[in-house]
């Protein structure tokens, strides 16, 4: 039975002074989280950009420190407080306000509500969950509004942003449904990485520019998962085919669209916005369900990284710096309490 101040591991961001934040691995009291009808002991977690930005004391993510980052948690149920769930189960929670301003999967336990609680499928275990995360989740749903319009056969889909955490995921999954994908990235040591994921081709960023000037480009994408946002967007949608699908999930590059209504009206391109936080726990249940099966991933062991808590601070700064491939696994579970 877990007491209310039996202490617990996490990684804790400080405010030390004005605009100067730091981070340490810090005990922590159980009996302090957040309130909540589910408590959980977490065993893995991973690191989304998001995370990085809370982590570096971005205040449009969290906005009081001292603050513990990550929005996703996969873990045991110690205790519940709903019929829903019982203690034992295995669990995963992503989005809603989990690491962001609610004391997130950095720390080896969370208190949430169980309105936010997915038990974890049959077909994929806790570490397999997290090696998706938030970043497979939103590749997945990005996948899943393609697919409803968009066939094999109608030629390529480009993912831009390909060697981050959603574009990965996206090009494994097209893949192995049988799509023909384009990867795009700035990253001259991507290749080899993404031909093993089953890209076709990898494609640099400024050759995915190159007739942004022009009102429309010539069509050669079927469908788009784009990650970055800005011009590259802008770019993709001017190059998508007549009835092309274009999924938008990320502002990395940018939140601004430079693009005119000629894509939409001439050519009928659909731009769908993808919102892995805050969308229905039954997307989220069935989402889930597709990654456990139908669209589990052979090559996950390519796709990640696996740190500890202790070295979860440099792969931050390695991410804001846009310098990791693929995703980043965090073991909670190796730490004593």
């Amino acid at each position: 039975m877990v007491v209310k101040k039996e202490k617990y591991k996490a990684l804790v961001v400080e405010e030390t002074g004005p605009g100067v934040f730091e981070r340490k691995i810090r005990d922590r009291v159980i009996g302090d989280l957040p309130p909540g009808e589910v408590l959980i002991r977490v065993k893995y977690s991973s690191l989304n950009y998001k995370d990085a930005l809370s982590a570096s004391g971005n205040k449009a993510v969290t906005k009081n420190y001292p603050h513990t980052p990550g929005i996703d948690a996969a873990g045991i149920i110690e205790k519940s407080e709903t019929d829903k769930f019982r203690a034992g189960d295995q669990a995963i929670v992503h989005g809603y306000d989990l690491g962001m301003n609610t004391s997130g999967g950095f720390g080896q336990y969370i208190r949430v509500p169980a309105s936010w609680v997915v038990e974890l499928p049959e077909g994929i275990e806790l570490k397999e969950s997290m090696i998706y995360g938030t970043a497979g989740f939103t590749a997945a749903m990005s996948v899943a509004k393609l697919v409803e319009s968009v066939r094999p056969e109608d030629g390529e889909i480009l993912v831009t942003g390909a060697t981050g955490g959603v574009g990965c995921v996206a090009v494994a999954i097209l893949s192995k449904l049988g799509y023909t994908v384009v990867a795009g990235s700035g990253k001259s040591n991507a290749k080899d990485f993404l031909q093993k994921l089953g890209a076709k081709e990898v494609i640099g960023r400024e050759e995915l520019k190159q007739d942004l000037h022009r009102p429309l480009a010539k069509a050669r994408w079927a469908g788009v998962v784009d990650t970055v946002g800005g011009e590259l967007l802008a770019a993709a949608i001017k190059a998508t085919k007549p009835h092309g699908v274009v999924t938008c999930c990320g502002n990395v590059a940018s939140p601004d669209l430079p693009l005119n209504v000629y894509p939409f009206i001439l050519r009928g391109v659909t731009l769908v916005g993808i919102d892995a936080q805050n969308c229905r726990m039954a997307v989220r249940k069935q989402i889930w369900k597709k990654l456990a099966t139908d669209w589990k991933i052979s090559a996950l062991d390519k796709l990640y990284k696996e740190v500890s808590l202790h070295e979860l601070s440099f792969e931050i700064d390695q991410m804001l710096k846009a310098l990791h491939l693929g995703r980043i696994l965090v073991d909670l579970g190796s730490l004593p309490k």
